[in-house]
């Protein structure tokens, strides 16, 4: 009967781990993809947001509503307008501003909200910034200002997205992996942004 070799312990645990360590490697990935699940929601909605803030205000909608003037609004007495429009509303905050913008029509500004009073019309126009549900609190996050702890857990995000990308890289072996299709696909990701900078000029001096 042929004798068995037993192979030094290290020598196993080596042997062992050249078989397995693409296995691990999935697990572990597969681990941090769903735990940066949740922050993943938060830049990528919050980038999208951000991208177009020249098309739309990312932080905050506006809802505009009209009603019907009930009461006289004086013309030759602005704080008088003013008061009129206001308690016509039952809007007790100080106003930030008012004034007449032409003879037909009153304006009456807060921080985040705007009357606009059409007198020839009898017409109020009331326009009210509401934050945009979920997105304001993602793009507050984003931009991280004044805010210490979340510095910490966002240098941690970016440190386990750069994992994602790397053991990515790695989890397959042959022709769909780096030496194949994987490693076409890593060059035509990091061309797009080489390319844009070549061809928009750049940040410039």
């Amino acid at each position: 009967m042929q004798e068995e070799v037993i192979r030094p312990l290290p020598r196993r645990i080596a042997q062992v781990m050249r078989k397995r360590w693409r296995a691990w490697l999935r697990a572990v990935h597969r681990d941090v993809g769903y735990l940066v699940v949740g922050l993943t929601f938060v830049y990528a909605i919050s980038g999208l947001a951000i991208n177009h803030v020249g098309q739309i205000d990312p932080n905050f909608k506006t809802e505009t509503t009209t009603e019907k003037l009930t009461a006289e609004v004086p013309r030759d007495d602005v704080d008088a307008a003013a008061e009129a429009v206001l308690g016509q509303l039952k809007i007790v905050q100080e106003p930030r501003d008012y004034y007449f913008e032409d003879d037909e029509t009153l304006e009456i500004t807060f921080d985040r909200r705007k009357l606009v009073v059409d007198l020839s019309a009898g017409v109020i126009r009331d326009s009210v910034e509401k934050p945009r549900f979920f997105v304001r609190v993602a793009n507050w996050l984003h931009y991280n200002r004044g805010k210490d702890a979340w510095t910490f857990i966002a240098d941690g995000y970016a440190i386990l997205l750069l994992f994602l990308a790397t053991s990515g890289a790695f989890m397959l072996k042959g022709k769909k992996g780096l030496i194949g299709r994987g490693g076409f696909l890593i060059l035509l990701g990091v061309l797009v942004p080489l390319l844009y900078v070549h061809y928009s000029g750049g940040p410039g001096g």
